[in-house]
């Protein structure tokens, strides 16, 4: 397939004879080759998996970097720049998806919890954070919950389920 049929990626060449300048120095003999950056879009769905061409991006470490390299640009969009090529990518909401909690357990003891995004890239869940959930824990008769959506989420142990890895 050619790059240039590609639709996500866009080449644009400009060749362009250089003059000569007014204080008579020549140019002529030299010839500059201008191209524009290639692009590339890919879609993040709900389950933050990304897609390119319909295809998943599947690669831990590519997923990692492009949620490493992310930033927001001045109109709002997802992009990560690598080696001269604009990777834009597409979310419904943030390209950032928590696709699960891992807790880190030792001798019975929370001592830690990691969100996990795509590529397994992990950050440090910081408790603190879960302070701006206070207002919507509420406890009852049926013991505590997250009230969430106008849903009641129990929280109890024995819904807890602890993983001693990390």
């Amino acid at each position: 397939m050619s790059l240039l049929a590609d639709g996500f990626i866009t080449y644009f060449w400009d060749l362009r004879a250089s003059k000569v300048h007014a204080d008579g120095s020549d140019g002529a003999s030299s010839t500059r080759l201008q191209y524009a950056m290639r692009e590339y879009t890919y879609r993040v769905d709900g389950e933050g998996r990304i897609f390119h061409d319909g295809s998943e991006i599947v690669d831990a470490a590519t997923l990692r970097f492009f949620l490493l390299a992310l930033q927001r640009t001045p109109e709002g969009r997802w992009l990560a720049l690598c080696q001269g090529e604009r990777n834009w990518f597409e979310a419904a909401d943030t390209p950032f998806v928590i696709q699960r909690l891992t807790l880190r357990v030792t001798n019975g003891q929370l001592d830690g919890a990691d969100l996990c995004l795509a590529g397994d890239y992990r950050e440090a869940l910081n408790p603190a954070t879960l302070q701006q959930l206070a207002p919507w824990l509420v406890e009852d008769v049926q013991g505590p919950a997250l009230v969430m959506g106008g849903r009641r989420y129990a929280l109890n142990a024995e819904r807890a389920t602890a993983s001693p890895t990390g």
